[in-house]
């Protein structure tokens, strides 16, 4: 068993080319759930869903969101008509009251569908009906994406990090933003305070997700180690499980220079140095970092170098190979 923890688009592009260094059969990955959004009355979890699209060969990976060639009809015609209407097109969250109405796993996070102000196809969109259909009929997030991913014949177990809410919340200057709104909607222009999980205590990691954290070893790509990871460090008995395992992190920086996201500026505003030593410093319980070529961080713990920046499935491959030579220096025995 290889446990992969996914958010944002690091591990995604790392799953990409994992198939023929990692046995699919035993590969389980743990999605993000943090930076689920409802919008208009649907549940949509763009970390599971990266990984689900990715996993089901339909993504589209110029943008690594949502469904390669996927029509816009519904989305153009509800922005048309909104606009029409004299409606604001900027992000409308529901009132504070409807924040906590309806079903639980939406908590603080709902916005109204008046203005779609991220992308969704009309192929996407029938994926977030059904999920969202199925847990109004009483399915946990769990079962509903392990449903999916047999839908679209994933050949690797796929779970979320947790059935509850946890909403990453971005503290700005000028309030409060969930994180879909300031990296979506603001691009990552506001000026970073904090950062909140809120809901994260008084939610419970899925027991598949913590089973397979468990059981490892686990794998964390290049995601952003604040709002891809966070959420899951957030839960209760997910640090404990992952220092009691071997672990292997992919850096998503080279020394100071972060590859994509806004990692650097959200690590500076939670206490950490936006850098590779700072990634090392937010995961106490990795035993092994694979690090770019041209990153010379010096590092108290075993490092795998090779080219990290993943563009296709052949940068991929070389990456999760270096994952699995990381893996077995430090567990001293071959990773099946």
């Amino acid at each position: 068993m290889t446990t992969f923890l996914a958010g944002g688009t690091g591990t995604p592009k790392l799953l990409a080319g994992s198939h023929d260094v990692f046995d699919p059969a035993d590969v389980t990955v743990v999605g993000n759930t943090g930076d689920d959004v409802e919008l208009g009355g649907l549940l949509v979890c763009p970390d599971v869903d990266t990984v689900l699209f990715e996993g089901g060969d339909v993504l589209d990976r110029e943008r690594w969101w949502g469904i390669e060639g996927d029509e816009s009809t519904t989305h153009d015609y509800l922005t048309d008509l909104a606009s029409a209407a004299g409606i604001d097109q900027r992000p409308r969250y529901l009132a504070d009251d409807g924040q906590t109405a309806g079903r639980d796993i939406a908590r603080w996070r709902r916005f109204s569908g008046a203005s779609e102000f991220m992308f969704i196809g009309d192929r996407d969109r029938a994926v977030h009906v059904l999920r969202t259909s199925l847990l109004d009929e009483g399915h946990s997030l769990t079962e509903v994406t392990r449903r999916l991913a047999d839908a679209f014949d994933l050949d690797v177990d796929l779970v979320p990090m947790s059935d509850d809410p946890v909403a990453s919340i971005v503290h700005t200057p000028d309030g409060p933003l969930h994180f879909q709104e300031f990296w979506v909607a603001e691009g990552g222009e506001p000026a970073v305070e904090d950062v909140e999980f809120r809901g994260a205590g008084d939610a419970d990691a899925a027991d598949p997700a913590l089973e397979a954290i468990r059981d490892g070893p686990v794998i964390i790509g290049p995601s952003n180690p604040v709002t891809s990871v966070g959420p899951m460090l957030a839960l209760d008995g997910v640090r404990e499980a992952l220092e009691a395992t071997t672990v292997v992190a992919v850096s998503p920086f080279v020394e100071d220079r972060v590859f994509s996201g806004p990692a650097g500026k959200l690590m500076d505003a939670v206490g950490y140095d936006p850098s590779t030593a700072g990634v090392a410093d937010a995961y106490p319980f990795v035993d092994a970092f694979v690090l770019d070529d041209a990153d010379g961080t010096d590092l108290d713990r075993t490092v795998v170098r090779t080219d990290t920046e993943m563009n296709d499935e052949a940068d991929a491959k070389r990456v999760a190979r270096a994952c699995r030579e990381a893996l077995e220096r430090v567990g001293g025995a071959e990773v099946p």
